[in-house]
């Protein structure tokens, strides 16, 4: 029997580093017909591309594409919508299959640590702009450039924070980690037959740690901290959680599902 990937085509967005450029390189190595990538800086985009092809025979390299999308909703972006719509037409011009048949939403950006005493509204608003609001306006046109069925599918990207918020300034993020939960239950009754599916990565390392602050600990310190609170004695790499996606683009019967990568922080 061929991988169950082997025909299929995948979108990373927000693949550039990270867990997503980790999902990017796994479904590759699962066979993956097609896998692209997309970020809103053209120079990690460029680095991210150089790195999968680095793993691929030179015949293999036109398996990989990407284009940049800013999902940010800043003054030089101001229309995400317009932003995905044109992201998703390149990926299905670009991939030679006329379709998109699995998409691994994992973008996000640096959000800072910010007591509840201290948010105001346009930083509670700024917050979900990538992690949620893109999201959304991602599965609104999604149907227009696949094929809805058993063997498509959405995954988001969730955080264990939602579960067990850790102190500190960690409320925001907590809340829209609930909120995508409850997006993603309703995709998935409204895409029907297309899987919905969120991941739950716990304390993985990835360049956004470069961001927490000397006081909130900084890069050693979340090490330390969340390293403690895990029952693996430290903090997860994006390669391990990244086959909690490939796994839920493969099985066609989940829906709806709630993976959970995070070295069993909840049990201790």
């Amino acid at each position: 029997m061929p991988p169950k990937l082997s025909t299929q085509t995948v979108l990373v967005i927000g693949g550039t580093s990270g867990i997503g450029l980790a999902v990017a390189a796994e479904a590759l190595a699962q066979s993956a017909a097609h896998v692209t990538i997309s970020g809103s800086n053209p120079s990690k985009l460029a680095a991210a591309l150089s790195h999968l092809r680095g793993a691929l025979p030179d015949a293999d390299h036109s398996r990989v594409s990407g284009y940049t999308c800013d999902l940010s909703g800043s003054d030089g972006a101001p229309d995400v919508e317009a932003n995905l719509r044109a992201l998703l037409a390149a990926t299905v011009a670009g991939n030679g299959r006329g379709r998109i048949d699995h998409v691994a939403y994992t973008a996000g950006d640096a959000l800072p640590l910010t007591p509840v005493s201290s948010l105001t509204a346009s930083a509670i608003h700024a917050g979900g702009a990538v992690r949620f609001v893109g999201a959304l306006l991602l599965a609104k046109l999604l149907p227009e450039f696949t094929t809805p069925s058993p063997t498509s599918s959405l995954t988001l990207t969730g955080g264990v924070n939602t579960n067990r918020p850790s102190p500190g300034g960690w409320t925001l993020a907590a809340a829209y980690g609930g909120a995508l939960q409850g997006a993603m239950r309703g995709l998935a009754v409204e895409l029907a037959p297309l899987r919905v599916n969120l991941v739950e990565p716990g304390a993985v390392e990835t360049p956004l740690w470069g961001s927490v602050s000397e006081e909130a600990g900084g890069r050693e310190g979340l090490r330390k901290r969340f390293g403690e609170r895990s029952t693996v004695g430290g903090v997860g790499r994006p390669e391990d959680t990244a086959e909690a996606y490939v796994y839920l683009m493969k099985d066609r019967f989940a829906a709806g599902a709630i993976v959970e990568s995070n070295g069993g922080t909840l049990l201790t």
